[in-house]
This record gives C-alpha cells, sequence and structure tokens, in this order.
C-alpha cells in the first residue's frame, strides 16, 4: 500500500473505533428509583417567542405523571413580544403544578435563556431542575424517568435523548443528525469526559446548580446548558449519567429552513470552541474522515473501499442501536440523505465557527 492508501486506513479505523466505543458506551444500563423514592422536582422551560409551539408544549407537561405534591412546573418567559404570555397565562389557570413567571432584565453574566432558567430555579423548590424548551413534547413518564435516575447524593446530572419531528427529507435528516450527536454526547458522558449536551432534555440537582454559583456564577456562554455541565464536572462531586430511555424522550420542531438550521449550527459550533481537548479531538476525527472520503476515490483499492465502507457502516450502526431503544427506527429511512447533509457541515462547520463568531437567536444577538 502507498502511503496515502495507509494514512487513510488509518483516519477511517480511527472514526470506526471512536464511534464503536461511544455506541458501547451510550447503551449503557443505570439503575432507577421507586416511584415511592423519587424526589420532588422542578420542570423549567424557558420560553422567547413561542407562540407558535408552546401550548403544544404545555399539553405534554399537563400530561407528566408523577406522585402527587412532589412536581412543579415553572414557564420562564424570556421577555417575549408576541402572544407567549398570553397564551400560558390562559393554559395554567387553575392548574396548580404550573408557574408562570416573566424573566428580569440581563444582570451581570445572566443573559438570553440562561437568565430565564435562573430566576425559575430561585423562584422553584424541586430537588431536582429538569429543563426542556418551548418547541418540545415530552413524553407522560419524561419526569418520572429522569428523576429516577437520582439515586444517591452523588448522581449530579441526568441527560436524556431529544428527537425532531420528521415528517419528510429535510426534517428526517434533522431528526437523524440529532440522535447521532446525541449518542456521541452521551457515550462521552458515560465514559466520564463529557464533549456536549442540549438543554432542551437534560437536569440536575439545585445542590449541584448551586455548588457552581449557578448560571450567575459562570461566564456568558451562548451554549449555557453545555457551560454548565462542564462545571458541574469539573467540581468531580458528582457522577454524571446519560441513559437511553424511550420514558424520557423528548420531540423537538426541526428547523423550518436552510437559513434557520444555519444559524443552530452556527451557534453550536460556537459555543462549541469552549470544549475540552478531547472535544476538538472527537471534531478533528470527525472532520478528517469526511475529509478523507474526497481524497478516497482516487486510491479506491479493495482495502481503502473497505475502509471507507466501514465508515457508513459504523454511523448506521450507532444510529440503530441509539433508535431501536427509543423505538424510532422508522426514521432510518432518511439515512442516506443525512450522510450527506453529516459530511458537507462537519467539513464547514470548523470554518463557520472561527469565521463568524457572532450569534443570531431568538431575535437578539450576542
Amino acid at each position: 500500500m502507498s502511503i496515502v492508501e495507509i494514512v487513510l486506513l488509518v483516519i477511517f479505523l480511527a472514526y470506526v473505533v471512536q464511534s464503536l466505543l461511544f455506541t458501547y458506551a451510550s447503551s449503557k444500563n443505570y439503575p432507577k428509583l421507586s416511584d415511592d423514592e423519587l424526589p420532588t422536582a422542578t420542570v423549567i422551560v424557558a420560553a422567547r417567542n413561542e407562540e407558535e409551539s408552546i401550548e403544544r408544549c404545555l399539553r405534554s407537561l399537563d400530561a407528566l405523571r408523577y406522585p402527587e405534591g412532589k412536581l412543579e412546573i415553572v414557564i420562564a418567559d424570556d421577555q417575549s413580544d408576541d402572544r407567549t404570555n398570553e397564551i400560558v397565562s390562559e393554559f395554567v389557570k387553575g392548574k396548580p403544578r404550573f408557574t408562570l413567571l416573566v424573566a428580569p432584565d440581563p444582570r451581570g453574566n445572566l443573559r438570553g435563556k440562561a437568565n430565564a432558567i435562573d430566576a425559575a430555579i430561585e423562584r422553584s423548590t424541586g430537588e431536582v431542575i429538569l429543563t426542556t424548551d418551548a418547541d418540545c413534547v415530552v413524553d407522560p413518564d419524561w419526569a418520572r424517568s429522569t428523576a429516577a435516575r437520582y439515586v444517591d447524593d452523588g448522581v449530579g446530572m441526568v441527560f436524556g435523548y431529544t428527537g425532531q419531528e420528521a415528517t419528510d427529507m429535510f426534517s428526517g435528516m434533522q431528526h437523524l443528525d440529532f440522535v447521532y450527536l446525541l449518542a456521541v454526547a452521551a457515550g462521552a458522558i458515560n465514559l466520564d469526559g463529557p464533549v456536549s449536551c442540549i438543554g432542551n432534555n437534560m437536569s440536575y440537582r439545585r445542590e449541584a446548580y448551586r455548588r457552581v454559583g449557578g448560571y450567575a456564577g459562570l461566564p456568558f456562554s451562548v451554549t449555557e446548558d453545555f457551560a454548565l455541565l462542564m462545571a458541574i464536572h469539573k467540581t468531580r462531586d458528582y457522577r454524571l449519567v446519560y441513559p437511553n430511555d424511550p420514558g424520557a424522550y423528548a420531540v423537538s420542531l426541526p428547523c423550518r429552513s436552510w437559513s434557520e438550521l444555519y444559524r443552530q449550527k452556527q451557534r453550536w459550533a460556537v459555543g462549541g470552541l469552549d470544549s475540552p481537548w478531547r472535544g476538538f479531538l472527537v471534531m478533528t476525527a470527525g472532520f478528517l474522515a469526511h475529509a478523507a472520503l474526497f481524497v478516497a476515490p482516487f486510491f479506491f483499492t479493495p482495502v481503502v473501499a473497505g475502509a471507507v465502507a466501514a465508515k457508513f457502516v459504523a454511523d448506521f450502526f450507532m444510529l440503530f442501536v441509539t433508535l431501536k431503544k427509543l423505538r424510532a427506527t422508522s426514521t432510518l429511512k432518511y439515512f442516506l440523505v443525512f450522510e450527506i447533509y453529516f459530511i458537507l457541515y462537519v467539513l464547514a462547520l470548523p470554518f463557520v465557527a472561527l469565521f463568524h463568531r457572532n450569534v443570531s437567536w431568538k431575535a437578539r444577538k450576542f
């Protein structure tokens, strides 16, 4: 084999080994508490200009099954200028589990979503804080399945999977992308080396939040969920767990246009610049493997062809294992379009993050 063929083989092999490792770790099982042992919990939704989606989220939260008197739901209106507040106010009437508050003006490091969540935490009482987004629908057992993983005081954070409503190729590829990235996040967290997370399906002990000073004590980040994850992880006082539990599954709305999808990815990419070294290692392995796909056709020996095929098989295997547990394998029909999209944006994202650092989100600029 030539030097180039050997390099290609090493790149693809490293990618496949990494994928298999994450697939294995993301399937790890964790113990659960019984219903009688569940802690008190607070669900928080920070909502800004969500008049089109907030009601479906509220209906799913209203259907949550949890021991009587142990669950509260706080909707934090992040100073919306549409009908979000009006819709929530009308919905929560006569529903004692719900509380609506309007986030205060920004204070120090508390800006945007972090400000709204922090205000809600200050007004709440649950031992465990669960967060989701206003465009999400959660399973009726979502709060119960998540809180049940807090089996002792050493568990500081518990995460869950989020998919997206998949009705066509555009939304389907986004759904598979979400699941793939979260499988990587789950694998890394379960290996005690977190590299990413998503705040629309995460939870943490109130004690752990206070231990790091809350969002007020952290530098401002456009990916506040990841900043909190890393702060709690760095204390080394808590375990982080990421089970694959269909009862803790959430479904969000996909981006409706390429421009909206670009802004989402750009925000994540900029936030990802704060990732630890292992995060850059994971991203580098992905970047090199996808770049190698454009070099491989010029050195297409049987060995190189096998290495390329192994890359796609590893991607499919990770998605299949994850989706099978979530009972959502029907979306694998979008795998081919996902791969095309995945290859292109993985190659483009580093340049987007480096040269487009200003983030625009929910009519705000950061």
